[in-house]
């Protein structure tokens, strides 16, 4: 008995089968021929778009020669203008920055600071410091003739995504009320005062530095509510911290904890240290002390008669790069 020779079903398997492959079906399941191409608006906003810097020639802006600079340390306060002309996106105009580069923008009045990035030359005038674009002015909550502080900042590479994508990074810590106060004394009457020059971070009046102990400056509190004649007369003087013009501070190798300390009062912590080379050149960043603690060697500023004097150097520190910088009492 012969079987059916039934071939005429084959065909078209094969020809199914080839039809499926060519579709990219295999084992049921659905996949790509190729790898999508990325998304040209995506390679666009990529970490390439920050590449080359672009710093260009000096110029004059009403008898003021502006020459533009690759500054680290910019920190600077002013008054804002706002760039209505100005595309989407959180950005800002600068007379000296890189473009591109990134900033962040303080509301001296709130304390509300943003991160935006620098895209253009401006404002064409000296009595504004910095021109914000309306996404910018709205995320800052500020307007024309606003006071600010501007930063320069390297920020992570995920919020710099955000900006040059045309969209916003997120908020940054507030500044404390105490900090605002220091700079707002900083303000000038018109333009802009550079905070990078000085050679101590501005501070509340009222404060007097202490006489070095042992190679290290510090400040001591006031011994009582009663000011000094200069201090009444409004004159300020710095807190234990970085000079922010990058100057490295007085040796504190040897250096013991200023006699304050260890009577009372409140000092900040920056860092600790199991080396204590380490520790030293951190202290000599931050213009502080060294104290050991067992195997550590704890990084301190201060000591500081109040909570806001304490405050105020936290905030300083932190925007030095030490997030776990905390307030102790002194001891």
């Amino acid at each position: 008995m012969r079987l059916p020779d039934d071939r005429s079903g084959a065909p078209l398997a094969l020809a199914l089968g080839l039809a499926l492959a060519g579709c990219g079906v295999v084992g049921g399941g659905e996949r790509p021929a190729a790898t999508a191409a990325a998304n040209p608006a995506d390679a666009a906003n990529g970490p390439a778009a920050d590449y080359p810097v672009v710093l260009g020639e000096p110029f004059t802006i009403e008898g003021v020669e502006h020459v533009p600079s690759d500054a680290l340390n910019h920190d600077e306060v002013g008054f804002a203008t706002v760039d209505r002309e100005a595309q989407a996106g959180v950005t800002v105009a600068h007379k000296t920055l890189p473009l591109p580069s990134y900033v962040e923008i303080t509301a001296l009045d709130t304390g509300r600071t943003i991160l935006a990035r620098v895209e253009r030359r401006g404002p064409m005038t000296n009595a504004r410091v910095v021109a914000l674009s309306p996404d910018a002015a709205q995320q800052l909550g500020a307007g024309e003739g606003a006071a600010v502080r501007v930063r320069r900042v390297n920020p992570p590479e995920v919020q710099r995504a955000e900006l040059r994508a045309g969209r916003t990074a997120p908020l940054r810590m507030d500044t404390p009320e105490t900090l605002l106060g220091v700079l707002r004394r900083k303000l000038p009457a018109a333009g802009s005062a550079s905070l990078a020059d000085a050679r101590k971070a501005p501070v509340p009046s009222g404060v007097r530095p202490a006489a070095p102990v042992a190679g290290v400056e510090a400040t001591r509190p006031p011994a009582r509510s009663g000011a000094p004649a200069a201090a009444a007369a409004g004159a300020t003087a710095g807190y234990a911290l970085a000079p922010l013009d990058g100057a490295p501070a007085t040796r504190p190798e040897e250096a013991s904890p200023p006699a304050a300390a260890v009577q009372g009062g409140l000092v900040v912590q920056a860092a600790a240290f199991a080396n204590r080379a380490n520790a030293d050149r951190a202290a000599r960043a931050l213009g502080g002390f060294v104290s050991r603690a067992g195997r550590f060697y704890r990084v301190r500023t201060g000591p500081f008669a109040t909570r806001a004097q304490a405050e105020a150097a936290l905030a300083k520190v932190r925007a030095a790069g030490y997030s776990d910088a905390k307030i102790f009492s002194a001891g």
